[in-house]
Formats: C-alpha cells, sequence, structure tokens
C-alpha cells in the first residue's frame, strides 16, 4: 500500500466516519466509539482509494479470485471500488452481493451479481468487530459452492473479529486499524 493513499484513507475515514460518545454495536457491545465506514466508503474519493488499496492488498496477498463481495450493504460499496480499480490493472475482478436471506421471488437467490459456483473469492467487509457478518457471507458463499480465499475489511476494531475468522480457518487482510487510527491506546 502506497504511504500516501494509506495516510489519505486514514484521514479521510477519521474526518467522515468516525464518531465518538457511546454507541451499541450490531454485536450488542458497546463502544466509545462508532466508525460508520459507509460515508467513507460510499464517496467518490473513498471509493478509489479503496479501490486501489483493497486491490493492492488482494494482490500483495497472494489471492486470485474470480469475484469480490460480501453481506450488503456494507461490502457492496467496498467489493465495486475494488472490482473497478481491476480494470486498470487486469486480471479484471467482477463483483457480487450477499442477502441476508434469499429473495422469496425471482430467481431466489442470496448471491446476486458475478458469481458461480466453484469461484474462489474473496469476502469483504467495511468494518470487522465481531467477524460475525464476514462469517455469515462465508456461509452463504459456500452453501453456493464457493471457494473462499479469505477476508479483506476496510478497518479492523481489533476486538475479536480478526482472531475468529483466522480460527475458522480464513486469513484477514485489514487496510487499517482502529489502533492506526488512534481509536485505541
Amino acid at each position: 500500500m502506497t504511504p500516501q493513499d494509506q495516510a489519505a484513507l486514514d484521514q479521510l475515514l477519521l474526518a467522515r466516519s468516525v464518531k465518538r460518545g457511546h454507541f451499541v454495536l450490531a454485536s450488542g457491545r458497546t463502544s466509545p466509539f462508532y466508525v460508520d465506514c459507509r460515508l467513507t466508503t460510499m464517496s467518490a474519493e473513498g471509493l478509489v482509494l479503496i479501490g486501489r488499496l483493497g486491490l493492492e492488498a488482494l494482490r500483495d496477498k497472494g489471492w486470485a479470485p474470480q469475484g469480490i463481495g460480501g453481506l450488503t450493504m456494507g461490502a457492496d460499496p467496498v467489493a465495486y471500488a475494488i472490482a473497478a480499480a481491476s480494470v486498470t490493472r487486469p486480471p479484471i475482478l467482477d463483483a457480487f452481493s450477499v442477502r441476508k436471506e434469499a429473495k422469496a421471488h425471482g430467481t431466489g437467490r442470496r448471491v446476486e451479481g458475478n458469481f458461480a459456483s466453484g469461484h474462489a473469492v474473496v469476502v469483504v467487509e467495511d468494518v470487522i468487530t465481531t467477524g460475525g457478518s464476514a462469517l455469515k457471507a462465508i456461509e452463504a458463499l459456500k452453501e453456493e459452492g464457493a471457494k473462499v480465499l479469505g477476508v479483506l475489511a476496510v478497518v479492523d476494531r481489533e476486538e475479536g473479529g480478526r482472531a475468529t475468522l483466522e480460527a475458522a480457518g480464513f486469513d484477514v487482510v485489514a487496510l487499517t486499524t482502529a489502533t492506526k487510527l488512534g481509536l485505541k491506546a
């Protein structure tokens, strides 16, 4: 990761996404800070930075997925940004979204977009806390026949999620951490 892009992403996250106060997280835990990553991942500058940094992180890890995606909605802009960045740095990588549950109409699919059984994929997250969302996406993808190479997150809150995912057999790469953002001592 280029130091300039890394610093720019961290600054953008701090300016747009980090909130301080008293928050109840999706995991039920309480926290003195909240990272609403969507305010960064859905911004024009954030999309460009995350696309470049995410693609570089995948390649540095040696992952060669056919697709990238995760549990909608937090993972969607992250996956789309990385897929878009791959157009100028082939091989091209397509994106998909994992629904929380299958649709009751239409094709009834739980995984939407550019995905087929047998594909090697990387699961993405905006923020990892406990790893629960990534594990739900992994379970759905494995049920559909995917080979999950690992998990890429924009922010690792460093609250056990990485360890949970690694204990389940999945490597984790984070573009930044709560410590790097100055949120933990």
